[in-house]
């Protein structure tokens, strides 16, 4: 299959699988030889978090053009659920790369559900009203998992929203959630390789979604409601099927930061962190899925590198942050960057068609 036989979107696809593993392998060499510091390495998966969760709100953001920002509860939600699966099962299924895919699952299935459930009466909303009640919906998530009590022993799973005491554990019991404590001693199983790799099958997933037919359908609603119902596409349905993709893998986003640290605190996913998201997204581009990816890199980064002068670090962030907003809305400088981009491409092609005779 020749590179310039592809379609544009595909050849788009392609380009951000090659460049992705072409950092990995790049991350994967440095940190083998020692070059890393601990900042970094201690990183690399929230990097790949962040990623995920940026791409999958690229879907209802840019995709289908509704303003939502609820990510931070999906995010809750699946880090809670998967944290659960690994503590029920950890010892019943002792070998780690079958509970861990397991619990990453379990944690995007039960956002994707709350997904749907939220999206049948939010979504009939539109712009900044559904912007709000997005925004309730997480900073709810958040307040019920800081207040609730959750344990089981012998005689099953004990819930409660009061203290810990009501839960009248028997002496085999044991804590899952302990109210504003949260989740302790999760097992730390996420690692750079598997979050890496969840991050190629988001890519997947999303550039696979936005080419199908399904994916067609919802850029026609987000362009023309009005021209797309008289066509006979059902737009309930199509908003549910992405609202309930992106919380899917918002969901896998939580169960990988879950599974990060040993401890989880329900207080992390405050509005902040939804606010931080759509931030990845903008400046990344609406509709941009590679955008998505750098920019929630380059921003996540940034404030970290720049600890050494914390006097001054926010302001540089701040400058950041102004300066990508400009740039990225310029038309010379997309101008200048697409025609660079192209240079590259074919020189990519030529010598990848060049070693390609060389070796027949």
């Amino acid at each position: 299959m020749k590179l310039n036989s592809l379609k544009p979107q595909t050849k788009k696809s392609f380009t951000t699988y090659f460049l992705l593993i072409a950092v990995f392998d790049i991350i994967q060499i440095l940190n083998g030889t020692g070059n890393f510091s601990y900042l970094i390495e201690g990183l690399l998966v929230p990097l790949c978090v962040y990623s995920i969760l940026a791409v999958s709100l690229n879907l209802t953001v840019g995709i289908l053009g509704q303003l939502s920002l609820g990510q931070a509860g999906f995010m809750c939600i699946g880090a809670y659920a998967s944290a659960m699966f690994s503590h029920a099962t950890q010892e019943t299924i002792s070998q780690v790369y079958i509970r861990f895919p397991l619990a990453i699952v379990v944690g995007g299935i039960f956002a994707a559900i709350f997904g749907v459930l939220i999206g049948i009466p939010v979504l009939r909303l539109k712009g900044d009203y559904l912007a709000i009640v997005t925004l309730a919906f997480g900073e709810i998530i958040k307040n019920v998992f800081a207040a609730l009590y959750v344990g089981y022993d012998s005689d099953g799973l004990h819930i409660s929203l009061t203290s810990q005491s009501d839960l009248n554990l028997a002496s085999d019991g044991k804590m899952l959630i302990n109210g504003a404590l949260g989740v302790n001693n999760t097992p730390n199983d996420s690692t750079f390789i598997i979050a890496f790799a969840a991050l190629m099958i988001t890519l997947i997933i999303c550039y696979n979604f936005i080419n199908s037919r399904t994916g067609r359908a919802v850029m026609s609603i987000r362009d023309n409601p009005i021209a797309a119902e008289s066509v006979g596409l059902n737009i309930t349905k199509y908003k549910l099927i992405t609202f309930g993709l992106t919380a899917f893998l918002a969901g896998i986003g939580g169960a990988l930061y879950s599974h990060n640290y040993y401890s989880l605190q329900a207080s992390k996913f405050d509005y902040n962190l939804s606010i931080l998201i759509l931030v990845f997204v903008v400046l990344g581009g609406i509709g941009n899925i590679r955008g998505s990816v750098i920019a929630a890199v380059v921003l996540t980064l940034i404030p970290e590198l720049l600890r050494s002068i914390s006097n001054y670090r926010m302001l540089i962030y701040a400058i950041v942050l102004i300066a990508m907003m400009i740039l990225t809305n310029n038309s010379r400088v997309k101008a200048y960057i697409s025609f660079y981009a192209d240079k590259t491409k074919e020189l990519f092609v030529r010598n990848f068609a060049k070693q390609s005779k060389e070796v027949k």
